[in-house]
């Protein structure tokens, strides 16, 4: 059955005003993720978001194919918020090396408030976006930063020259790691027992990435002879 035929002649009453006015798509995307962030992406269904919308269960159709299209939309959404803080924080950052600290940092800091987004950017099996070549542009984009990031460091000889790749992969594997402990993992919890938080536990991380990333370009030391 063709749902978006179905439910193409609405009674008016049974949507809000903002379904006329264009308003309809960011509201509902604005209410599921809110309703992952309550009840888990378990929880999403169009006819359940719709209800959250307060529109009618048809409504989201005229939108997205299915969940996976509104899936979708929240991860891309994610990317780009994403992106434009990570280029702010890069383009903010006063060293090289202090730049990949700061876009660990902020990655980590950016999860922590939007939490909805990021379970799903980290599920791309949810959001299907194979189906969407417009979302694996936008995740690309976020590691198109640090991998310039990476360059800047290797052309101002902050790290060694060659493929950027194996540290941008370092660096992202890190900030991953550290935010998938946060949001599905222990760390809250140990970081209680350490007497920290993960913000502060982040900060710490970050400028221990940066002094291994300096110490790489000294010289070793020379020790007296025995």
């Amino acid at each position: 059955m063709d749902l978006s035929t179905t439910y193409a002649h609405v009674v008016p009453s049974e949507t809000r005003a903002t379904y006329h006015h264009g308003a309809l798509r960011d509201e509902l995307v604005a209410a599921c993720v809110a309703l992952i962030e309550t009840e888990g992406i378990g929880a999403v269904s169009l006819r359940r978001v719709a209800r959250e919308a307060g529109v009618s269960p048809g409504a989201p159709y005229h939108h997205f194919a299915d969940r996976s299209a509104l899936l979708t939309a929240i991860s891309m959404q994610g990317y780009d918020l994403l992106t434009a803080t990570l280029r702010t924080v890069k383009d903010s950052a006063t060293t090289s090396a202090g730049a990949l600290r700061a876009l660990v940092e902020a990655y980590v800091r950016f999860a922590a408030e939007h939490p909805a987004h990021v379970h799903l950017m980290l599920r791309p099996e949810l959001a299907e976006p194979h189906k969407h070549p417009d979302a694996q542009a936008a995740g690309a984009a976020a590691i198109a930063i640090l991998t310039e990031a990476v360059i800047d460091a290797q052309r101002d000889g902050t790290v060694a020259p060659g493929d950027p790749e194996p540290l941008v992969g370092l660096i992202w594997a890190l900030a991953v790691g550290i935010v998938t402990l946060w949001l599905d993992g222990p760390l809250e919890s140990r970081c209680a027992q350490l007497g920290t938080t993960p913000q502060q536990l982040t900060a710490d991380i970050g400028v221990l990435l940066e002094r291994l990333v300096l110490g790489a370009q000294s010289p070793p030391a020379v020790g007296k002879p025995r």
